[in-house]
């Protein structure tokens, strides 16, 4: 298994590892110096170091389409994947190698195993729905949807309801060519692979695992989620150290009181922003466990809580640098996530019924809040400037009002799907019952 050094794709990576694992597989994974793993966290699966060549440079500024662009670049202009590859496949110790698991964003690692006549398979690690525009973009391109036009961002993409054009992958922070040639990139992964493995289930994609099947000429098209779901392990991938303290806080909470704040492992914003988040929450009135990263705000080094918010929250809230978060979104005392939208934390919720603020940042996240609003009913989105008084009745809203207790009401439902899915003949455990028949069979 080769995942690409980002923590929303690391965790799905090893969360499969650890499902094929508890099935008899024996799993060699192969990761970067950048964001590398530590091994002796995972002492049932083999470790191997990769050479990835991102420049020094590009590393310190972890921007994840430069990042992606250069570490394919230095793998496809050295043979040091292939030496790597070789001499695990050579490897008389471990079993016979069947298949590479790749994340589609690591073309150049598809192509070495190509030439040493090794089968690869793709762990979409984003949505069913997000793959699904992938494959569109030469189309949206045709149609005029892409580039994005400012005049255009709430026009609906008729070809990909519900979403509009602000909900494809873009930002405005990033050069839309690079992002057009990363997603082509990933696109050629995906058509030349031998088999697909998506983290979703079921009947939370229906209709666009059916549109996928129908596109791709693969043999095996699977969604085998929620992995976190699947694994036996909730800790043990995590690049930043978690504050296990915010669980024995939220035991002394009361049922569904506490908003949950984590904006992921990259999102990032303005520093005014940062305290008009942190005011919004002081005011609103609300139990809040906020998750507050070094790098959450854009080009300040030592941050700190404003003046007062300590005593203005008396005790109300904690604040902390990371989460344990799937035990988070468990606990009976969270009520409401605040949330940028990544696919690991929608799903998360999706899976604890959960309902959610959505704040999306870039790449697949607009579309996912797309989904949660539109779709499955179990948030709704805080768009424009970020505003006090404006996130205090967000929050309200989700937390207190008949709304939120709908949208939560809806969450059970789809907790209720997870859990079918999850059941010895539920969709995704027969899921991985295929994978590990199909790799037994390469």
């Amino acid at each position: 298994m080769f995942p690409l050094p980002f923590q929303g794709h690391i965790n799905p990576m090893l969360q499969l590892a650890d499902a094929l694992h508890a099935r008899g597989q024996a799993v060699t994974v192969l990761h970067t110096r950048y964001n590398a793993l530590d091994p002796g966290l995972h002492p049932e699966l083999e470790f191997v170091p990769v050479p990835d060549g991102v420049p020094a440079g590009v590393a310190a500024e972890g921007k994840i389409i430069d990042v992606i662009l250069a570490m394919n670049a230095a793998m496809e202009a050295s043979t040091a994947v292939d030496e790597v590859l070789a001499s695990v496949i050579a490897d008389e110790r471990q079993p016979r190698a069947a298949c590479l698991f790749i994340d589609a964003n690591l073309l150049a690692v598809q192509k070495a195993a190509a030439r040493l006549g090794l089968p690869t398979l793709v762990l979409r690690t984003g949505s069913a729905a997000c793959l699904g525009c992938f494959l569109a973009y030469p189309m949206l391109h045709e149609k005029g949807y892409l580039p994005p036009q400012e005049s255009q961002l709430y026009t609906l993409v008729k070809e990909l309801p519900p979403l509009r054009v602000r909900d494809l992958f873009f930002s405005s922070r990033s050069n839309h060519e690079m992002v057009r040639k990363v997603l082509a990139r990933a696109t050629e992964t995906v058509r030349n692979c031998s088999g697909l493995v998506i983290n979703t289930f079921e009947a939370l994609e229906t209709t666009e695992l059916e549109r996928l099947r129908g596109e791709l000429d693969l043999p095996l098209v699977l969604a085998s989620g929620p992995l976190h779901k699947l694994s036996s392990k909730s800790t043990g991938s995590s690049l930043l150290e978690q504050d296990n303290s915010c669980i024995e806080w939220l035991d002394i909470q009361p049922s569904r009181s506490v908003l949950y704040v984590s904006f992921g492992s990259l999102a990032s914003m303005e520093l005014a922003e940062f305290l008009e988040v942190a005011w919004g929450l002081a005011n609103s009135g609300q139990q809040f466990l906020w998750v507050v990263r070094p790098g959450l705000v854009q080009n300040v080094e030592n941050l700190e809580l404003p003046d007062g918010f300590e005593a203005a929250i008396q005790g109300r809230g904690k604040v902390i640098h990371w989460a344990p978060q799937q035990e988070v979104l468990a606990h009976p005392a969270v009520g409401g996530f605040w949330t940028h939208n990544g696919w690991n934390s929608t799903l998360e919720s999706i899976s604890e019924g959960v309902p959610m603020i959505c704040r999306p940042d870039a790449v697949d996240q607009m579309m996912n809040a797309r989904y949660v609003v539109e779709i499955w009913g179990v948030g709704f989105e805080l768009e424009g400037e970020l505003e006090r008084g404006k996130i205090q009745n967000a929050i309200w809203k989700l937390m207190n009002e008949r709304e939120g207790a709908e949208m939560r009401k809806r969450a059970k439902e789809l907790k209720k799907k997870v859990t079918e899915c999850l059941e010895s003949c539920g969709s995704s455990q027969i899921a991985i019952d295929k994978l590990v028949n199909y790799i037994l069979s390469l």
